[in-house]
């Protein structure tokens, strides 16, 4: 796609004066400035079309010959890069950082500490039980030898003389204010002198934490559990991060979960499916009784209130849903295969009736 005038991008007039030049760009920076449109991705891109006309226009060489040549005598176009770390710099250079508060304020060296992640597994009765458990973190903790200064005992950190405990620098470049990382002391604002030998300086020491949580009733796997100021410690006097425990439930033997509720299949014979009877059916509390009714078919789930996994939110149970499956023994012994001969003799095999064929076209829809 051809590239759009730079005379046109700043809207002025090919006869603009350097100056006319400085004040239409500081206009279009403010409002295309990202920080002003954070939701709108066509403001940064004029942003950056307006610095890259700029950078051409506002060097009498390279106006001239772009005046003359066009783009093509500029270089520019090609993934054009302003040569600065970030699009904060550009905005600071033009003086626009008192404009929204970033100017002049002294740097913060205090850092909150890393929020940190435990993965606890646990069984189904504990998810749905609850339980205390006791973990071991290991983590970041203040350095007890220099209280987090990172100094040894008896000194204390000095203010960098380069950058006056702010963190950065400020030096001009003709019409421009530009603000950098502070090379002296890495941005820190401080010099430590004798560094701590605990901690070698970084105030900081890397330890082992017991605590015990507690796990609430009805949690699941992927359930986060937030406690507060048991990440990591600060630095330089900073607040604590937080710790996550991120439950992982182990799959069961018997019961499916599905949210609240809870899955399981049981077991009948031909002769309790056809007769009927009361069977035990295994619960999370214990055995249960269920009543199957003569006639039952193999896959009828019956329904059991409230014998599921509690609610997160204290507010009942989920329930319990038994498939009943039909089966078939693998050996008989004399007398129960006389007994289904002499029933095969009068049963009814007409299986074409259309109550079965529904459930066979449902089998393999």
């Amino acid at each position: 796609m051809a590239k759009r005038d730079y005379y046109e991008i700043l809207e002025i007039n090919r006869t603009a004066t350097e100056v006319e030049i400085k004040k239409a760009y500081r206009s279009l920076a403010v409002k295309f400035h990202p920080d002003k449109n954070p939701d709108d991705p066509h403001a940064e891109e004029r942003f950056k079309e307006c610095a890259e006309a700029y950078s051409v226009l506002s060097d009498p060489q390279k106006r001239a010959a772009y005046d003359r040549f066009g783009h093509s005598a500029t270089g520019a176009g090609a993934g054009f890069d302003p040569g600065f770390g970030n699009i904060e710099d550009i905005f600071d250079m033009f003086g626009f950082g008192d404009m929204f508060g970033s100017r002049g304020r002294r740097r913060s060296t205090v850092q909150r500490g890393s929020d940190l992640r435990y993965d606890l597994e646990i069984t189904l009765e504990e998810a749905a039980e609850g339980k205390d458990e006791k973990l071991r973190i290991p983590r970041l903790e203040t350095c007890d030898e220099c209280d987090g200064s990172g100094a040894e005992s008896g000194t204390e950190p000095e203010n960098c003389v380069t950058c006056g405990g702010s963190g950065q620098t400020t030096y001009q470049q003709g019409f421009f204010s530009v603000m950098r990382t502070c090379p002296n002391c890495a941005g820190k604002g401080r010099i430590i002198r004798t560094p701590c030998k605990e901690c070698r300086g970084q105030g900081r020491i890397e330890k082992e934490k017991s605590l015990e949580i507690k796990i609430p009733a009805g949690v699941e796997t992927g359930s986060r559990l937030r406690v507060g100021g048991e990440g990591e410690a600060g630095a330089n006097g900073g607040p604590s991060g937080d710790l996550y425990v991120v439950i992982h439930v182990k799959e069961h033997e018997t019961f499916e979960r599905q949210g609240a509720n809870l899955y399981s299949a049981v077991p009948v014979t031909f002769a309790q499916a056809a007769l009927g009877a009361d069977i035990s059916v295994k619960t999370l509390d214990g055995e249960e009784e269920l009543n199957v009714p003569a006639g039952t078919q193999t896959g009828t789930v019956f329904r059991i209130k409230s014998k599921g996994m509690p609610m997160l939110d204290g507010r009942g149970r989920g329930d319990l849903f038994v498939a009943v499956t039909l089966v078939t023994p693998k050996s008989l012994t004399k007398e129960q295969r006389k007994l289904l001969e002499q029933l095969a003799e009068i049963e009814d095999t007409d299986f074409n009736d259309e109550s079965f064929m529904d459930k066979v076209r449902n089998i393999f829809s």
